[in-house]
C-alpha cells in the first residue's frame, strides 16, 4: 500500500534550508494554526553578537537583518544560562524595558512565542523561535508536540551549519597554508570578514538580501586570496613593487583561487550547498573594479556580484589601515578619505557608503581584532 502520503517528505530533497522549514512550518499549522512564523537566529562566539538568519516567513521585511549582543537582551540570555525553552504568551508585556528586538517583534503583533535555545554537541549555537499572532497558546500540550517540530528544524539547522563547518575546516587549512607565506596578517581576515557582513546588513533593504546571504558573505569572505597558494615565493614575498610580468603572475590568483574552490566543492562534495556561488564569485572577482579596470575580466558596475563588490570594500579599507613591513597603518580618517575617492571608479559606491556610516561597529571590531602576525 502507498497511499500514504508523507507530510515532511520535502525534508528528503535536494531543497534549500530555507524552503525545508518553510515546508515544516506548512505542516505545523496544520495541527496548530496559531503558529505564525518559525525563525532561527544564529550566535557568534568571538563578537557574542547574535544576529537573525532564517525563517519561514514570506512577507520581505518581517524581523529581519537584526543583531545585537547577547547580553544587551536579558531574557534570552536568562535562557541559555537555564539552558531550558522559554514560554511567554503575552508578549508585549514581557519585557519592560522595550529592547530594540521586543519592539520589533511588538511591531509585528505577534503575542506569544515559544522560544528554544538550540545546542551542537554542548555548544550554544542560537535560538529557535515558534512566534504566534495569538495569546495564550502555547500550552503544555502544544509545547510537547513543538518540541519535537523543534528539535526536527534545529537539526536541519545543524546539519547545513555543520556541512558549513566542514567545508569552512577544508578552505581555513588551506588559507592558513597561504598565510604562511602571504605577509598579511591572521587578524585582517577576521576584520575584513565582519566589514563584509556591516556592508551586507546595511544594503540589505536596497538590494532585497535575506539573512541567509548575509551570513554566506560572512562565512566566505575570509576565502577571498585562496588564490595566492599558487603564486611563487619570490612574487607573492617581493618587498618592493611588482613589475609589469609579476603583476600579471600575481593578477592570476583570483583565477586560481577560483579554481581551487571549485575543486574543494567537487572532492569534498559541497556543490550542494545553498548559496555557494557566492563564494565562487568572491573569490574570482573581488579584484574587478566598477569603472571594468579590474581582473580577470574587466567587469563593470552591476556585472560585478554584490558579494565580490562588498568583499573589495572591505579588503581595501582592512588593507589601508593594517600595518604591514612595506608601510605603516592609515588612521580610520584618511582610509575613509581614501574609499571616497575610489567611490565610483574602482570600488562599489553603495558599498563604500556602507562601511563609512557604519564607523562605530568599524572601529569595535578593529579592537576585538588587533594584528597578530602569522610565524
Amino acid at each position: 500500500m502507498f497511499d500514504h502520503h508523507d507530510s515532511l517528505e520535502d525534508l528528503n530533497k535536494h531543497l534549500p534550508l530555507k524552503d525545508k522549514i518553510v515546508s515544516a512550518h506548512r505542516v505545523i499549522t496544520k495541527k496548530f494554526s496559531f503558529v505564525s512564523r518559525i525563525a532561527i537566529t544564529l550566535y557568534d562566539t568571538e563578537t557574542k553578537v547574535l544576529s537573525t538568519y532564517i525563517d519561514s516567513s514570506v512577507k520581505k521585511k518581517q524581523l529581519k537583518h537584526y543583531k545585537a549582543l547577547l547580553d544587551s537582551a536579558p531574557s534570552l540570555m536568562e535562557i541559555l544560562e537555564k539552558g531550558r525553552p522559554r514560554v511567554s504568551n503575552k508578549l508585549v508585556v514581557f519585557d519592560k524595558n522595550k529592547k530594540e528586538h521586543t519592539k520589533r517583534i511588538e511591531r509585528e503583533g505577534y503575542a506569544a512565542s515559544y522560544t528554544m535555545p538550540m545546542f551542537h554537541n554542548g555548544e550554544f549555537i542560537g535560538f529557535l523561535f515558534f512566534n504566534s499572532y495569538e495569546s495564550d497558546v502555547f500550552t503544555e500540550k502544544v509545547l510537547c508536540d513543538l518540541d519535537v517540530y523543534g528539535h526536527l528544524v534545529s537539526l536541519m539547522v545543524i546539519n547545513e551549519l555543520t556541512v558549513m563547518k566542514i567545508m569552512g575546516a577544508a578552505l581555513k587549512t588551506t588559507c592558513h597554508i597561504t598565510h604562511q607565506r602571504d605577509p598579511e596578517t591572521g587578524s585582517h581576515l577576521d576584520r575584513m570578514s565582519r566589514y563584509s557582513r556591516i556592508i551586507a546588513q546595511s544594503l540589505a533593504e536596497k538590494y532585497e538580501l535575506d539573512d541567509e546571504f548575509i551570513e554566506y558573505v560572512f562565512m566566505f569572505s575570509p576565502m577571498h586570496d585562496i588564490g595566492k597558494i599558487a603564486i611563487p615565493d619570490n612574487i607573492l614575498l617581493k618587498p618592493g613593487p611588482l613589475d609589469r610580468e609579476e603583476r600579471a603572475i600575481m593578477d592570476t590568483h583570483a583565477r586560481k583561487g577560483r579554481e581551487i574552490i571549485d575543486d574543494i566543492i567537487l572532492n569534498f562534495g559541497f556543490d550542494g550547498i545553498n548559496n555557494i556561488n557566492v563564494l565562487r564569485n568572491i573569490t574570482e572577482f573581488h579584484h574587478e573594479a566598477v569603472n571594468g579596470s579590474g581582473y580577470p575580466e574587466g567587469k563593470v558596475c552591476k556585472e560585478i556580484p554584490l558579494e565580490a563588490r562588498i568583499v573589495a570594500v572591505a579588503d581595501v579599507f582592512d588593507a589601508l589601515t593594517s600595518r604591514r613591513s612595506y608601510k605603516e597603518a592609515w588612521s580610520n580618517d584618511k582610509a575613509f578619505e581614501m574609499l571616497k575617492q575610489l567611490a565610483g571608479e574602482k570600488l562599489d559606491i553603495d558599498c563604500v557608503n556602507a562601511l563609512i556610516k557604519n564607523r562605530e561597529e568599524v572601529e569595535q571590531i578593529q579592537q576585538q581584532f588587533k594584528e597578530i602576525f602569522y610565524g
